[in-house]
């Protein structure tokens, strides 16, 4: 089975669980709403997603949220079920498929091939070839730090689903609905 990869750079995210809601913890309603698009579809879990959230907001950056889709059980879509489960495992509590480790988004990326970064400017994603297992950056409300996306640009490259700058959260919704029509027509 072919993956597909997220990563999300959260600058403000919460690192830690002391919250109330998602959206006071560094806009970490942000990153629920993109593991919703990366990883759920009408009464199924892709199997074939791994979601990565670079949690950037204080008190102890960076971590690594990760959401794997080939091991997620027990879960609902809701906010409230997300807030819980991030809290969590922010707090050191596991949970299948969902787990939290200290790690940086340039270390996250020396370990993946086949990147690329969303980006208005860059390359249409309909007509490149994206190869085998995917990996698809993106930035939060705020966008990626210039010198991270530089970084990331020595191992992957521009790519973009428009002119439009879209939510994050539907950016991943537009990747998954292209890679899906990709892969019924091969």
């Amino acid at each position: 089975m072919l993956m597909r990869e997220f990563i999300l750079y959260s600058r403000t995210g919460r690192t830690d669980a002391r919250f109330d809601t998602l959206k006071d913890a560094g806009r970490l309603d942000v990153v629920y709403q993109c593991i919703l698009m990366a990883i759920f579809m009408s009464h199924a879990i892709r199997r074939d997603v791994t979601f990565h959230a670079i949690l950037g907001g204080p008190p102890a950056p960076p971590k690594e949220l990760v959401v794997e889709g080939a091991t997620l059980r027990d879960v609902h879509v809701d906010e409230r079920t997300w807030e819980d489960l991030i809290r969590n495992a922010l707090s050191g509590k596991s949970h299948p498929g969902i787990h939290v480790r200290k790690n940086s988004l340039q270390q996250l990326v020396k370990d993946k091939s086949n990147i690329f970064v969303l980006e208005e400017s860059g390359e249409s994603i309909r007509t490149i070839e994206l190869g085998e297992n995917p990996v698809f950056v993106l930035g939060d409300q705020v966008g990626l730090p210039k010198k991270d996306e530089e970084f990331i640009l020595r191992y992957g490259k521009k790519v973009s689903i428009g002119s439009r700058a879209y939510l994050a959260s539907s950016c991943v919704g537009i990747i998954n609905y292209i890679l899906d029509q990709r892969e019924s027509f091969d």
